[in-house]
């Protein structure tokens, strides 16, 4: 799965108000990044490199696994697959936004 596609189905989970009401970025390294507005109305999803309120890094085959369900999210972090920083509240709405 490319960044676009990855890109394109976060943008359609998101809609124009997750109620996520912060801003968030996907850090897949050399494979690109992922940045959910999700303060601005409408929200938007793109691959702009800018601060956010919270960062996750990790792989973006990490990642894909997450959503196929082959991998947790607690057990990436307690594996340090999953790295959070800034407001680590924001991370845990992001499951129920994303479902």
């Amino acid at each position: 799965m490319s960044l676009e596609q990855i890109t394109t189905g976060i943008r359609e989970r998101i809609g124009a108000s997750s109620g996520l009401n912060a801003t968030l970025k996907f850090d897949f390294g050399s494979d690109g990044i992922i940045y959910i507005d999700g303060a601005s109305d409408p929200n938007t999803v793109s691959n702009e490199d800018k601060d956010a309120d919270c960062t996750i890094t990790m792989s973006m085959t990490d990642f894909q696994s997450m959503v196929k369900g082959e991998l947790d999210g607690t057990t990436a972090f307690m594996m340090g697959k999953l790295k959070v920083s800034g407001n680590m509240g924001i991370a845990m709405k992001l499951s129920s936004v994303l479902g």
